[in-house]
């Protein structure tokens, strides 16, 4: 399964996904809680919007600092320093619940997340090479999950603890995973601190020059956008329509649930998809219909809205990872890929959580917010109609030669 010498390969499997388990719950438990929140703080809904944008944004601004990062520390160190982050952040929101300390805890969070984000799939693609496209499902799976379990916790957590405790709580995971990953990885085929050779030259790739380049990090942002404005948005979108904050927990967790299993059904049947394009258009249909379902008949059509949603949001998750990395053969030029199109999709798709909750202050509803993701998403669908294994290729030709001394044709995983 693993490339990896004298190291269990599921072990180490079973130490990313944990590490992975405990990158959403920091912002997926929010949303549940926003009506205590709000009571509490007197933050405003843009406040709201900006705990879960300013994450993701910093998410996408350490990503795209990743190269530095794998520099200075190596990818395996650098995985336990970004799960480090998140428990120190997770446990300062327990002394800090205010409007000002979410805020800096939300910033913590988020550079912990990018910097576990942007080194797992080169990590991934080094260790687990023909099997990387099930097993950055596997990841992904791991990433919703956590994000679901944070989702339906919350309400009950802070029934019992306060809403301050449930927020720090996700310290103790974080802390497992880290401990757990340091003594996992540690004979792990890794990217190493001193770069040379082939891991040097592609560290000088810019992808920035390229239009692939940017059209994937793009569709990464339209993603990312789908996402982060269900996590932020659907609990509160429904305790404004009357329901009640854990049945709006309970519908968010279970839209989450919904894209755990999807995203673990990628996994296991992607390698008979080489071209990814027929997934991930019938991928953003769904979250298209979803979106219609809240436009139309919120209460009628909860049910199909969160199947939709968490369908569509769980092939789309995975894939917009996989449809990246396909695109490049070395491991360290792939994670740098995955860098640039998390890095700005993260910073760019940040902006709809925030953008939803201003248009829901200047017009008293979220509707807005969900038809400007439906644009969004139709965008995603023209660029990836043009997505074909063949154009991996000519992307491949289009980098600097110097770092693809190896890069011919090969078959997609």
């Amino acid at each position: 399964m693993t490339k990896s010498q004298g190291v269990n390969g599921a072990f180490l499997m079973l130490a990313i996904l944990l590490i992975s388990f405990n990158l959403r719950p920091a912002i997926a438990a929010i949303g549940p809680l926003t009506a205590q929140i709000l009571s509490d703080t007197e933050m405003g809904s843009t406040g709201i919007g900006l705990l879960t944008t300013l994450p993701v944004f910093l998410m996408g601004l350490a990503a795209m600092s990743v190269r530095r990062v794998r520099r200075a520390l190596g990818e395996k160190m650098g995985i336990g320093l970004g799960a480090l982050v998140i428990a120190g952040a997770c446990a300062a929101r327990m002394w800090f619940p205010t409007g000002p300390g979410l805020l800096v805890t939300a910033a913590g969070a988020g550079v912990g997340i990018a910097i576990v984000q942007a080194l797992v799939p080169g990590f991934i693609k080094r260790n687990f090479a023909a099997n990387t496209g099930r097993a950055i499902g596997l990841y992904s799976t791991a990433i919703v999950a956590g994000a679901a379990v944070g989702s339906a916790s919350a309400a009950m957590l802070a029934d019992r603890l306060g809403w301050p405790s449930a927020l720090a709580f996700w310290a103790i995971p974080a802390f497992l995973a880290m401990a757990l990953w340091m003594v996992a990885s540690r004979n792990a085929a890794s990217d190493q601190r001193s770069p040379s050779g082939q891991a040097h030259a592609a560290s000088q790739v810019t992808f920035w020059r390229n239009p692939r380049g940017w059209s994937l990090l793009i569709f990464f942002a339209v993603g990312t956008g789908a996402f982060v404005i269900v996590v932020a948005w659907l609990p509160p979108f429904y305790v404004e329509l009357g329901q009640s904050p854990k049945l709006a927990g309970y519908l968010l967790g279970a839209l989450t649930i919904i894209e755990a299993f999807t995203a673990l059904g990628v996994a296991v049947f992607i390698h008979h998809f080489p071209d990814r394009r027929g997934p991930l258009i019938t991928s953003l249909v769904l979250v298209l219909a979803g979106l219609a379902c809240l436009l139309l008949s919120p209460i009628l059509l909860a049910i199909p809205a969160v199947i939709l949603l968490g369908v569509g949001i769980g092939i789309l998750f995975p894939l917009s990872i996989i449809v990246s990395i396909d695109h490049v053969n070395d491991p360290t030029l792939a994670g740098d890929l995955t860098a640039f199109t998390q890095g700005g999709g993260y910073m760019a798709g940040s902006v709809f959580p925030l953008v939803a909750g201003a248009l829901r202050d200047a017009f008293g509803s979220l509707s807005p917010g969900w038809l400007l993701m439906a644009a969004g998403i139709v965008a995603g669908i023209l660029l990836v109609l043009r997505y074909s294994p063949q154009s991996y290729l000519e992307f491949r030709r289009g980098l600097t030669p110097a770092a693809l001394p190896n890069a011919v044709p090969t078959r997609v995983h």
